[in-house]
């Protein structure tokens, strides 16, 4: 990769202490090419958009989504020790923690020239580390590039006013010049894997909406206490907050990479979620395209998924939700899977850790499969009361104009990288 005409730059992101980046956070949203017509910050910048460069996008990238190497594993679960915990989905780590390893969002993003997908969620390590746990950003970033796919070309379709972006943001979002992060989770394949969780710790669902327990759930009382219940409604909303810090944490690890590289931008949810995925309704705002259904029965449209890029564990995708089980454990156990024993790992005897883990057997699968078909053929969809693909919180990089801060801001409203950006990355000196 070549990276010399950005050399000063990288050199002064490397040297960015994470302290500065946390105590200098902010959102910092005035940006070359912006206008801001009328009030107190009336101000119509006399620069023209400038986008980020491939390098630029690709840090970025790196710290909302990149793979950091070997998932560690949780080691123990009282339930079933000596087993080793199998409730990983993924064997490679990232830059945002998931619960229990589940990992199951991906990072879309957009720019001027398109709209692409970075899907790591089952990427093996980027690289070894050394002896110092480090390894090479350039290897880190090559990688990266191997896993990018272009999906459309032209910047993603949600035009810049209401009801598919907040007022607020009318003026700003996916603007000439911006760079634009979208972390979508599948939710469905999460509440999938919290059953599994569940089971694997002597729980299973009830249905506190129709106040009754799953039909045929008594049939395995003989591997799991069925008195022994989470409500759907419980297990569901957790699980939606669980996806919500994923992709927020992803947004958030962004946001100070902005900081270190002296990018403005910030991370928010004031974009219509519905719109981005592409369940608008309105063919002239396609978003992401996603496939989605609806029901006079739901109070929004449901989507599943983008056919051969994200689909969602869940019909239509899947037959039954039986076969989405039988994804779930080939993801964990198949090939490349945490808990395959010809995976590569961190350990001295990967082969000897990953084989310690107990894989899901038919009956395990059945008990999952009976829960989750419940829930399917009782709401129409699954899960049932949240939707099946979740996004709430996305980041936007952009080149700050600084002359908008001078005049409206104190000394301070921004870094010293931000100061030095335009000159150290792109050799084009401040007036």
């Amino acid at each position: 990769m070549e990276i010399l005409s950005e050399k000063r730059g990288l050199e002064d992101m490397l040297s960015f202490s994470l302290m500065e980046a946390l105590i200098g956070r902010r959102s910092r949203r005035f940006f070359r090419g912006a206008e801001i017509p009328d009030g107190v910050f009336a101000y119509k910048s006399r620069h023209e958009p400038f986008p980020l460069s491939e390098l630029e996008k690709l840090l970025v990238l790196a710290a909302c989504g990149g793979n950091t190497g070997w998932n560690y594993m949780i080691y123990r679960a009282e339930h079933y020790a000596p087993f080793l915990s199998n409730y990983a989905g993924a064997a490679g780590g990232r830059t945002f923690p998931s619960s229990a390893g589940f990992h199951t969002s991906t990072t879309f993003f957009t720019d001027d020239e398109g709209v692409y997908v970075l899907d790591l969620r089952d990427a093996p390590a980027c690289a070894e580390p050394d002896e110092s746990g480090q390894v090479s950003l350039v290897t880190v970033l090559d990688f990266l590039k191997q896993h990018i796919r272009k999906l459309q070309d032209g910047r993603l379709g949600i035009p810049p006013e209401v009801p598919y972006t907040e007022p607020h943001n009318t003026w700003v979002v996916n603007r000439p010049g911006s760079f634009l992060v979208i972390p979508v989770a599948d939710l469905a394949q999460h509440v999938l894997l919290n059953i599994c969780y569940m089971l694997q710790n002597g729980v299973v669902l009830t249905d506190d909406i129709n106040k009754r327990s799953i039909p045929g759930i008594e049939k395995f009382g003989h591997m799991v206490d069925v008195n022994n219940t989470w409500p759907l409604t419980f297990v569901e909303q957790w699980s939606l907050g669980e996806v919500s810090v994923e992709v927020s944490l992803s947004c958030y690890a962004g946001a100070l990479m902005l900081q270190a590289m002296g990018l403005g931008g910030w991370m928010f949810n004031g974009i219509d979620p519905f719109s981005v995925l592409g369940a608008s309704g309105d063919p002239a705002v396609p978003g992401l395209r996603f496939r989605y259904d609806e029901n006079e029965n739901w109070p929004y449209p449901n989507p599943t998924g983008l056919e051969g890029v994200m689909e969602g564990f869940c019909p239509p995708h899947y037959s039954s939700m039986r076969e989405a089980v039988e994804a779930v454990c080939r993801r964990k156990f198949g090939p490349g899977g945490p808990f395959n024993p010809d995976t590569p790992g961190i350990w001295k005897d990967s082969r000897k850790v990953r084989s310690a883990a107990q894989v899901h057997n038919e009956e395990f699968k059945e008990c999952v499969a009976l829960q989750a078909q419940y829930i399917f053929d009782t709401f129409g969809k699954f899960p049932g009361t949240v939707p099946s693909m979740f996004l709430i919180t996305v980041l936007q990089a952009h080149h700050l104009d600084l002359e908008f801060y001078d005049k409206f801001y104190k000394s301070g409203a921004y870094l010293r990288t931000h100061a030095a950006h335009m000159e150290q990355w792109h050799s084009e000196p401040q007036d």
